[in-house]
């Protein structure tokens, strides 16, 4: 089957299902060519290349629903697929909120959300494996690098169509590439793991090896001689990655399922004052060239830019079609999660976040668990950096630091100017007032 009779093929499907009994049918076909490999101490440790094409479906007969999927696109298996799909649904329960969401028109241009990259097509395999090794050779070549895990490149192309039977079709193509290492520093029993991934929707835009390399390098021997600290209430400043760790947790406390399912203290809230002023939070999933933009989401409705959090008020939920529905809103085009989920810039430097604090915490790395979304309790296993009168002193581990979303959220009093969209959820430093670091 040729690329471009791929969503004919979905559109047909969709017309069988209709003639089969259906009363509501969605076909998605992804397709896509994938490489990653891993270099350890200069060998090619692991090289996958591999292709991909698989077909699902989600049908309702009334109100009953059933999924299935194929990666055999043939016509028999397909007809067969739908058949089968359609005598399971109804076995199913009835909800009468099941179904598809209403047609939107796309007003995007496609092509301006620059997520193709034809140069990622055309980088040879002995390129990628130059890269990796060049990054694990710059990072060896350091004396206070103990050990490498490993460092990698990875690249994806792939195309998505999709089409229902509310009358939606459409397809987008994508690219991205990636690379990154891992290092271990210290002497025994004080070994520190740390290290450092980018990753772009356009190779040009991908750092090189020598960023790479000096970022992680930087990342894993300024925690040499981490030692504890005594339990305090502290200024915490987050570094970024951690920002975006925060947020990943308050995307599952704002998203539609947890909302009507009552299991986020943020449900009923809408209107509400749950953060400082400098808290603007929003997705937008039609961010030029941003890791989660994409034109539609995995329903057919049109992605959007949807201010979640405006100056602290909470403006919005994030959700798909069904809870939606649940919640008498409007879907967001979240159905595959958030697109470009982050906390809107500030106007301070890194730098000038770190010297505002007197003694405090600077959080860049977090362990194990301890969120609860039902009351936005946290407790982690965490290590950083001790902050001195405005400056880096030493490293600090074996802590743990523990507060609530929510309190945090409105303890937030400076945001840094650093966000990049290099993942799907990102935000800057910021500087939260205070903070229950656990120690000796």
């Amino acid at each position: 089957m040729k690329n471009d009779n791929l969503l004919k093929l979905a559109e047909d499907l969709v017309s069988l299902g209709r003639k089969k009994g259906a009363s509501q049918i969605e076909v998605s076909i992804r397709q896509g060519s994938e490489f990653s490999l891993d270099v350890r101490e200069g060998e090619v440790e692991r090289l996958v290349e591999a292709g991909s094409k698989g077909l699902s479906l989600r049908l309702f007969v009334e109100g009953k629903m059933a999924r299935a999927s194929s990666s055999d696109l043939s016509k028999e298996t397909l007809e067969k697929l739908v058949e089968n799909a359609i005598e399971r649904a109804k076995l199913s329960n009835s909800d009468p909120l099941a179904g598809l969401p209403e047609k939107e028109v796309i007003s995007v241009d496609v092509e301006k959300l620059k997520m193709w990259d034809p140069a990622i097509l055309e980088l040879l395999p002995e390129k990628k494996i130059a890269v990796a090794m060049e990054i694990e050779k710059i990072c060896l070549s350091d004396k206070r690098v103990k050990k490498s895990y490993g460092s990698s490149y990875g690249t994806y192309t792939g195309e998505t169509f999709l089409a229902n039977s509310s009358g939606f079709s459409g397809s987008y193509k994508r690219t991205s590439c990636s690379s990154g290492v891992y290092l271990q520093s210290g002497e025994e029993p004080n070994l520190f793991d740390e290290g450092w991934n980018d990753s772009s929707r356009i190779l040009s835009e991908l750092e090189s090896p020598e960023e790479i390399a000096k970022k992680a390098i930087h990342r894993v021997t300024r925690l040499i001689g981490g030692k504890k600290v005594d339990t305090q209430n502290v200024p915490v400043v987050f570094e970024s990655p951690m920002t975006a760790s925060l947020l990943s947790f308050l995307y599952n406390c704002i998203n539609g399922n947890s909302i009507y399912l009552k299991q986020s203290f943020l449900a009923g809230k809408i209107g509400e004052k749950i953060g400082s002023d400098l808290v603007t939070v929003t997705d937008d999933g039609l961010i030029p060239g941003a890791s989660g933009t994409k034109p539609f989401d995995s329903e057919g409705v049109p992605t959007r830019k949807t201010v979640v959090i405006e100056n602290g008020v909470l403006k919005n939920y994030l959700m798909d079609t069904y809870a939606g529905k649940k919640l008498n809103l409007k879907s967001t085009g979240n159905s595959a999660g958030a697109n470009n989920f982050y906390l809107s810039p500030g106007k301070s430097t890194p730098e000038e976040i770190i010297k505002s604090v007197d003694k405090g915490l600077f959080l860049t790395g977090t362990i194990g668990f301890g969120l609860v979304p039902t009351t936005g309790d946290i407790s982690r296993g965490a290590y950083g950096l001790w902050i001195e009168k405005g400056e880096l002193t030493y490293p600090v581990s074996e802590i743990t630091f523990s507060g609530n979303l929510g309190q945090l959220l409105k303890g937030i009093e400076m945001v840094g100017n650093d966000v990049k969209f290099k993942d799907s959820i990102t935000g800057p430093t910021i500087k939260v007032a205070e903070m229950t670091v656990g120690g000796k």
